[in-house]
This record gives C-alpha cells, structure tokens and sequence, in this order.
C-alpha cells in the first residue's frame, strides 16, 4: 500500500510538472492580435500553429461600431504584431492600435496596403476600407500579411508561413473562379447593386457591377439618411430599374425595410454577410464561406423574376 501511495504521488508531481511546462510554452508562443474577424480568420490560416492569433472583433458584430474591453486594449500593446483593417473602418479601436505602436508594437493597416480605392457618388474622395469584397485584393492582403509575420514575429517557421499562405491563396484563386461563373450568369443590364451603406465598390468594380446607391449614403453605418436621401435612391432605383435592396447581415434591416416601403413594397430585401463573419454553424464562419454565400444571394438576388 506505501509503496502504492509513493507511486500515486509521484505521478501526480510529474503530471503537474508537465503541465506547468506545457502553459509556460503555450504562454512563449508568438501572439498576433487582428482587430476584425475577417482578417483573424485570414491571418490564422496564415499563422497556423506558429503563433497564438487573437481576435478583437465578435461575430456578428459591425465593425464600424464595435469597441475593446479593457482587457483587450491591453492585449494590443502585448502582441508580437497587430493586424487591422485600417482606412478608418474600425472607428472605435484605431486609437488603441496607435497606442499600442507607441508602446513599440510592429502594426500593419491592410488596407492601406492593397492598392485602396475611393467611394463613388455621395461620399467622394475617402478611402473606401471594404477591400474583402474583392478576392483578388485579399490574395494581395495574404501575401503581405504573410510577409509581416516573418518580418515582425520572432519564432515562427518563415517555410510553414510561406506555405500556409501558399495554400490559402489557392483556395482564393478558387473562390475568384466561383463568383465570377456564378456572376456571368446575371444579364448586363441586371448588375445593379443597392446596398445598406456602401460596402460592395470593390466587388462591383472586380465583376462589372454598377452601384446605383445605398440607403444610408456613406461608407460607415454610423451615419443616417435624411427624407432627402430616400428620396433621391429611391428615384435613382426607380431609373435604373432596380427592385432588389442587400441588407447588412451585422445590421437592422429596418432601413431596407423603409426603402421597401418608400417603393410601395415592390422592393426584395436580400441579406448578406458583408461585414462580419458569424458564429460556427450560422452560414458565414469563415471568409471563404462569407463570399460563396454572398455570391449565391446575389446571383439569386439579381435574377429572380
């Protein structure tokens, strides 16, 4: 019995020795913080397991408008490398990005970095940060992502990250293929978007899409629309045609829902995933799957009878 006792004993203290070396290795790991869910799951893919990847954004959540605990500002300033949208999307969180390169933090703004474009009509002039709608453009943000990580994040396998954003620059290569077989199906003179807030340049300028305009007449959904606004879609929709509004998922529909109703209901109201992922299960939980979705209403959206 002793001698069993002594045998139970020891392996405990083993045990707790294992694990207590096991959290101090998983606490050395490489910390990456992204600011937006569709960038963490991005920059994951890229990472992998060569480094802990937290992200600050919830899904479902807008990223115009959401803010940081205490405890995540200070996560910021503790990351190896920081990972943000930039060109003014995150309105809430840029100023703890700035604080945390003060502090000595390496930074990326992918935005900046992918050859940005600028609003069309109503908001002339600003950078428009919605560059995910554009594949191509996230292929761009991969591999300069990737190049951050080698560069800034000490300890991680330069041949893993190559590979790993290698990898995940196929699948969008595959993704590209997909929406624009799946867009080609839409006649000309149907490629018409209106929108919540504008959000979709970027994909309209890749596939051939013309913007008619957006209920709220920004690129933020912290605007809001005046009578005078509705009024001048709405007689914008009415030229053009247009009988299809894309709601944000991450928002209300109640301005769909008024514009639907300045068109005397004669106005579909179709939800997508456009600036937020969701949580696992919910349809969108991934980038790659936020934009089959996406391409699948809109497709639908824009050919129904």
């Amino acid at each position: 019995m002793r001698r069993l006792r002594r045998f139970l004993l020891g392996l405990l203290a083993l045990t707790a020795v294992t694990s207590a070396t096991a959290c101090t290795a998983d606490g050395d790991r490489p910390r990456i913080v992204v600011t937006t869910n569709i960038l963490g799951d991005v920059t994951r893919e890229i990472a992998g397991a060569e480094a802990e990847v937290t992200v600050l954004m919830r899904p479902n959540a807008d990223p115009h408008s959401f803010g940081l605990s205490a405890r995540q500002a200070a996560e910021l300033e503790q990351a190896d490398l920081v990972v943000y949208n930039g060109l003014g999307l995150e309105e809430n969180v840029l100023r703890h990005v700035d604080a945390a390169r003060a502090a000595g933090v390496a930074t990326f703004e992918v935005g900046k970095a992918v050859d940005p474009l600028t609003f069309g009509p109503g908001v002339d002039g600003e950078a428009d940060p919605h560059f995910w709608t554009d594949p191509e453009r996230m292929r761009t943000a991969v591999g300069l992502i990737a190049d951050r990580v080698t560069e800034h994040v000490d300890g991680v396998d330069e041949t893993t990250i190559r590979a790993n954003a290698s990898r995940y620059d196929g699948r969008l290569t595959d993704l590209a293929t997909h929406m624009r077989e799946s867009f080609d199906r839409i006649p000309e003179d149907d490629r018409a978007l209106v929108t919540n807030h504008h959000v979709f340049g970027y994909l309209a300028d890749r596939f051939g899409f013309r913007v008619i305009g957006a209920v709220i007449p920004s690129g933020t959904t912290l605007a809001s629309p005046s009578s005078s606004d509705l009024r001048s879609l709405t007689q914008a929709m009415e030229r053009a045609g247009v009988r299809t509004v894309f709601a944000d998922s991450s928002q209300p529909t109640r301005l769909a829902e008024v514009l639907r109703t300045e068109l005397g209901g004669r106005v579909r109201v179709v939800e997508l995933y456009s600036e937020s992922l969701t949580a696992k299960g919910e349809g969108a939980d991934t980038y790659l799957r936020m934009m089959r979705a996406n391409t699948t209403a809109m497709t639908a959206g824009l050919t129904a009878d």
